[in-house]
C-alpha cells in the first residue's frame, strides 16, 4: 500500500486520485496515518460488507428464534464451558 503525506495529496490530488484505483492510498499527517483514499468501487464493496452491531432489544422475535434454533456443525462436542471467561481470555491487540 502506498503511503503519502497529506500535503502531497493537497498538491497533486489528481495524481493520487488516479492512483487510488490501483489500491488504497494511506494518507499521513505528521508521520501518523490519518485517512485512506480509496476508489468508489472499493468503497462500495467495503460498505456492502460492513456489519454493525445492534442491541439485542432491537431484534425481532423471528430473529431471536433463528438465533436460538441455530446450530454449529462440528465433529467435536462443545459447550459454553469451552469459552473462556473474559477475564481469563488472552489480551488481543487494541485498536
Amino acid at each position: 500500500m502506498v503511503s503519502v503525506a497529506a500535503s502531497e495529496i493537497q498538491k497533486n490530488f489528481g495524481e493520487w486520485h488516479d492512483r487510488s484505483f490501483q489500491g488504497p492510498v494511506e494518507i499521513t499527517k505528521y508521520g501518523r496515518t490519518s485517512a485512506f483514499l480509496v476508489s468508489a468501487p472499493l468503497f462500495k464493496a467495503m460498505w456492502a460488507s460492513f456489519r454493525q452491531a445492534v442491541p439485542t432489544a432491537n431484534l425481532s422475535s423471528g430473529e431471536v428464534d433463528m438465533i436460538l434454533s441455530s446450530e454449529v456443525a462440528t465433529d467435536q462436542p462443545y459447550s459454553l464451558d469451552d469459552i473462556p471467561d473474559q477475564d481469563d481470555a488472552p489480551a488481543g491487540p487494541r485498536i
